[in-house]
């Protein structure tokens, strides 16, 4: 991130990070889809989703005040986290802090399609931070966190502060792309688009995995069980799937 700049009063950037995930694979059976939602609902529940969030809120330096979770019947869980950028200081009956109250939130979505045999299980994270603080340099982090076929990132920065002589800030930290804050290893894994808004602050990217290896997206199912067509037409389906969830809109209907 560079060094510090040196600011006038408080800063009051608000810096909002939406990171969203989406895992496709191919369930063969009602029964087998139901199976998959049930595990992905159990790998990914509140307890692990917590731990997440957690490790998250240490690398941005930030302190925990309070977590809500939340499993959901059937399915899904969410994790709420409220988080201080400094240490608040007690003194005498009172505690006092400098109003720089953040969160980090989490949704989970399992789903499945009615026709092809493909289940879907997405993941919603916002982090919503001020001050000097930003969530940026946990995207790495992130993107490891989950299995990620489809990821679609959305970064803000809000208001605006003062350096020492009075001047607006807008902007408190270079940002040219979001893909400059993820590791070239993993950007070499996927085909990535940028929409970025300079004169707004707003930077929009999106990620769809390149290489298929079939075997990854089969639950239940060895690769080798299936005859060649019934491969190649769950291959075109996985594709279809990816590419309709990383534009955005229905294609292929």
């Amino acid at each position: 991130m560079g060094d510090k700049l040196r600011l006038y009063g408080f800063n009051n950037l608000t810096k909002a990070l939406s990171f969203n995930i989406y895992d496709v694979c191919y369930a063969k059976t009602a029964r087998e889809q139901k199976d998959y939602i049930a595990y992905i609902d159990e790998q990914y529940n509140s307890e692990r989703l917590t731990t997440i969030l957690t490790n998250l809120t240490d690398m941005i330096g930030a302190r925990v005040l309070n977590i809500a979770k939340q499993d959901y019947e059937p399915q899904g869980a969410s994790v709420t986290i409220l988080i201080a950028e400094s240490s608040m200081i007690p003194v005498g009956q009172t505690q006092l802090a400098h109003l720089d109250k953040s969160h980090v939130t989490v949704h989970t979505y399992p789903e499945y399609h009615p026709e092809t045999s493909l289940a879907t299980f997405r993941v919603d994270i916002d982090v919503a931070t001020c001050g000097e603080i930003t969530p940026l340099s946990t995207l790495d982090y992130l993107i490891g966190s989950f299995d990620s076929d489809i990821i679609t990132m959305d970064y803000r920065v809000r208001g605006f502060t003062r350096d020492m002589s009075g001047k607006k800030l807008f902007l408190d930290h270079k940002v040219t792309s979001i893909q400059d804050y993820i590791d070239p290893k993993t950007l070499l894994r996927y085909d990535a688009v940028d929409v970025n808004v300079y004169g707004s602050n707003l930077f929009h990217t999106r990620m769809m995995v390149k290489d298929i290896d079939l075997q990854n997206y089969l639950f239940k199912t060895d690769v080798y069980e299936l005859p060649p067509q019934t491969r190649l037409e769950i291959m075109n389906n996985l594709r279809k799937e990816m590419i309709e969830i990383f534009s955005g809109r229905n294609i292929y209907d």
